[in-house]
């Protein structure tokens, strides 16, 4: 699929095989929900974009995540130590974007936000479907992680879904790849292929609710001899069908609905995740915790990312069953108003 609006104005839905070339929003006949047919500005200021990379290791954890919002430009990067239990983050927010630029093609372009000596920058290369992550920052930390789809071959979760009465979400997420590069920072110098570290990317946009919320799980790592990932998710994509899966040794799963269970106040107690078809029955212990918190009135959010470990069990149909023993990864509680 070359585009993901058709024609007529109308997105294609469902679970595709491989990313549309460009998520043409701009093609979108975007309508208010009495059936109004709505002009560019609406079309600019309603979607949204973001892009999430995470690393997982015993050794090291990390994320960076850069959102296109139309009133701002933001961005997030933090490294975890377990061992010490050290961290560092940081947080950029730029008015109307400026500073940032965002590419519309899934599987190729590059999306970066600048700050002073600041840099976030995604990198999507189509022709060999590597992802890279680079971060600079004015402290000397330095990130440079990448992986491929192609070697070993990779199945990643491609998916459009209509949302509320009037919009579309499109999303592609990637679990349990293996993850090269380097980190410098003051946690230490780490060579992602000598910790056997594993990746995470989530390439999402769309016109989402103006006001929303949702729960993530991913996580990443060895079972036994098998390479696996997941990604679960508890709202936005859920109209028709969901983003929920898991990959065995780069094999997709797809899975039933979930239900996360947590105390949203006390977000690093246990939380608790089992799918209706009985596929998933999991357990995440919290080692670290990611928060952003912002009330401007037209916008909002209430974020917060949890780094921890994973145990229980998967059940794939006809196939035996996978334990998953303190495999690392995160979940997510978020609340936004945009």
């Amino acid at each position: 699929m070359d585009k993901l609006i058709q024609a007529n104005g109308q997105p294609h839905y469902g679970l595709f095989a491989q990313a549309p070339g460009e998520i043409n929003y701009r093609d979108f006949d975007f309508r208010s929900p009495m059936g109004r047919r709505l002009g560019a500005l609406a079309k600019w200021r309603r979607f949204h974009q973001f892009q999430y990379f995470g690393l997982i290791s015993e050794q090291l954890i990390g994320g960076c995540a850069l959102a296109n919002l139309s009133l701002a430009g933001i961005g997030f990067v933090y490294l975890f130590h377990p061992a010490s239990g050290r961290m560092i983050e940081r947080q950029f927010k730029l008015p109307l974007g400026f500073g940032t630029r965002f590419s519309q093609r899934p599987n190729d372009g590059v999306c970066e936000l600048r700050s002073g000596r600041n840099r976030l920058r995604l990198e999507n290369h189509g022709a060999t479907l590597e992802k890279r992550l680079l971060v600079e920052l004015d402290d000397g930390t330095h990130i440079d992680a990448g992986f491929s789809e192609a070697q070993p071959a990779f199945q990643p979760m491609c998916l459009n879904t209509p949302t509320a009465v009037n919009g579309w979400v499109y999303a592609q997420k990637v679990a349990g790849v293996r993850c090269t590069g380097q980190v410098r920072s003051t946690l230490g110098d780490f060579d992602l292929a000598a910790l056997e570290a594993f990746a995470h990317h989530d390439w999402s946009a769309g016109y989402m609710r103006p006001e929303t919320c949702w729960n993530w799980a991913c996580l990443s790592g060895r079972a036994g001899a098998q390479r696996v990932g997941l990604n679960l998710s508890c709202g936005v994509n859920e109209t028709s069908f969901t983003e929920n899966c898991f990959w065995l040794d780069g094999e997709l799963i797809k899975v039933d609905t979930v239900r996360f269970d947590f105390d949203r106040d006390q977000p690093l107690r246990p939380w608790r995740m089992a799918s209706f078809d009985g596929q998933v029955e999991l357990q995440f212990e919290a080692r670290g915790l990611h928060q952003e918190r912002m009330n401007l009135g037209v916008m909002a959010s209430n974020f917060k990312q949890i780094f921890g470990q994973f145990r229980g069990v998967l059940r794939p149909r006809r196939r035996p069953e996978v334990v998953i023993d303190n495999l690392w990864g995160f979940v997510e509680d978020q609340y936004v108003k945009w």
